[in-house]
């Protein structure tokens, strides 16, 4: 039988939400305030703000240049009503990778080590860096703040490596680190970071349950930072017990960041961020973790509507009061809600070529920009696949106009109508070509009108959507993208019709062989055609 506890209260010290304000997408000051509004409801009592560039800095004014940033009145405000709701406002920056934003800029290029990272032991970098603090101790109220540091893979590789040769890279971490933390303790600030550099830097993995961090590294890294765990994907509770025993060796008070998944399509991934969850807050209540963050990131465009995720966050709150029971947790979103979880739950679009079981699947993503003629995926295709977009598009065609939630629905309704003709239509094209049939070409065109219809309608659904939700910049990634699809459809459809008047006698791309792909991919950019460099 599941466990369940009527309980009405959060069983860690911290428990949040982080939303991604950084990749593409800024949520609008009207959304963040909605969104603490909706948690503090539910019982969360923490809020993390990612922001990478997108925030005010003074005397920079290429930080967050065209990328949205909050300005710091924005910040203050946020931050007052975080406040008034019982929420700590934490922001969540990056003081070492991830700043793909600013290296573009020529006035951060002597700041770079390498790729999107910055050039550790430079003055210049950390006279940014106390800019970064003293813009965040003027907005914020909470004197925690995550200074980022994941993922720099390569750091001492390049620049750095040109200065001092090669060098302990483990070593230059915890430099940077004691520097940065010297820095930010002038403001009253202490720290979390992302712990998964000081695996990789041991054992070349994000993390490995055999890593040896050792003694000499675990003691410097300071007294006033602390360790973020994260892990999204994993199901098992075996591995979150492995790997928060091993945190708790290293540092006490190791924070836990689980994923809502939301980062790779249009579409949510509710049901494995349930999965996954459900195994990371057992594995955290057992190990004592006092402090829990559920990450919501903008991967490659941040085209997911966050609350999208509203059967994972709920399931969650409740979870963290004591409740597994899953009738209970259903009944009681409905009852809140006025819609049932498993009709929130058509948003993952079951049934679909996203519904693979166990796995990460963006279909909804790399069927609408997979190229009709080069077609990189379609090797993905099994048969029926139109079939089952329609389906689903009738479906959420019935929830579009409830009063909260119905543009969620018009959204992925538009998106679902599209894959009902373009899942199929590359393979079919490459049949109807082979064939050389002129009736069938005819009725192919006839497709790709139909389909540019469509995509002219999402791109409408889709424009609302993230203006509900988003500030305004980053939805020209969205048109450059869209708009590239649509005038790529409607460049392979005058081919066809040129091909079908006998103007060209031949479609080079459809005379190459197609070869399988390999792994799907979550990159636009990887998706869309060979000819990106």
């Amino acid at each position: 039988m599941m466990e369940t506890k009527m309980n009405n209260e959060i069983c860690f010290r911290r428990f949040g939400t982080m939303l991604d304000c950084s990749r593409n997408a800024v949520p609008t000051v009207s959304f963040i305030k909605n969104w603490i509004d909706i948690t503090a409801d539910l019982g969360y009592n923490t809020l993390m703000l990612y922001t990478e560039d997108t925030y005010e800095v003074d005397d920079h004014p290429y930080f967050g240049y065209m990328r949205g940033r909050y300005t710091q009145e924005e910040l203050k405000e946020v931050d007052a009503y975080a406040i008034s709701k019982g929420m700590e406002l934490i922001p969540c920056i990056q003081t070492l990778a991830h700043l793909d934003a600013i290296v573009r800029w020529p006035a951060y290029w002597d700041h770079v080590d390498r790729d999107n990272i910055l050039l550790a032991g430079d003055e210049a970098v950390y006279e940014l860096i106390e800019k970064m603090f003293a813009s965040l101790a003027k907005c914020f109220t909470s004197r925690i703040v995550n200074i980022g540091m994941d993922e720099a893979y390569m750091i001492g590789r390049g620049k750095y490596y040109d200065l001092h040769g090669d060098s302990n890279r483990s070593q230059v971490l915890i430099n940077h680190l004691k520097k940065v933390s010297e820095i930010g303790s002038r403001y009253g600030f202490r720290f979390i970071m992302w712990s998964d550099m000081f695996y990789r830097l041991a054992t070349g993995e994000k993390y490995n349950v055999n890593a040896k961090i050792s003694d000499d590294i675990k003691k410097q890294i300071p007294d006033n930072v602390e360790l973020i765990y994260w892990d999204y994907r994993p199901t098992d509770k075996e591995r979150y017990d492995a790997l928060l025993k091993s945190h708790q060796q290293i540092k006490d008070d190791t924070w836990f960041a689980g994923g809502l998944w939301m980062w790779s399509g249009f579409a949510p991934h509710n049901i494995h961020s349930i999965k996954a969850t459900a195994a990371a807050l057992k594995s955290c209540k057992e190990h004592g973790v006092k402090d829990v963050i559920l990450t919501m990131w903008g991967d490659n465009g941040a085209e997911c509507s966050k609350f999208s995720m509203m059967p994972s966050l709920f399931y969650a709150s409740e979870v963290a009061k004591g409740n597994t029971c899953m009738a209970e947790i259903k009944e009681k979103f409905k009852e809140k809600y006025g819609i049932s979880f498993e009709r929130f739950m058509l948003l993952d679009l079951p049934d679909t070529p996203n519904d693979v079981k166990g796995e990460i699947v963006n279909a909804d993503k790399y069927l609408l920009y997979n190229d009709c003629f080069t077609g990189l995926l379609d090797s993905t295709i099994k048969g029926g696949e139109n079939k089952q977009y329609a389906a689903c598009a009738r479906k959420l065609g019935l929830l579009k106009k409830n009063p909260q939630w119905g543009y969620l629905f018009a959204t992925q309704q538009a998106l679902c109508e599209v894959l009902a003709v373009k899942a199929e239509l590359g393979v079919k094209t490459r049949q109807v070509y082979a064939a050389g049939n002129k009736e069938e070409l005819k009725d192919l065109i006839a497709e790709y009108k139909i389909l540019q219809k469509k995509l002219k309608y999402f791109h409408k659904a889709f424009q609302q959507q993230w203006f509900m939700d988003n500030k305004p910049h980053g939805f020209d990634v969205q048109d450059i993208r869209l708009g590239g699809l649509m005038t790529r459809v409607k460049s392979c459809e005058e081919r066809l019709q040129a091909l079908y008047e006998g103007k060209i006698d031949c479609i080079e791309e459809l005379e190459e062989v197609q070869l399988d792909y390999g792994p799907i991919i979550h990159r636009w950019s990887r998706m869309v055609t060979v000819n990106i460099v």
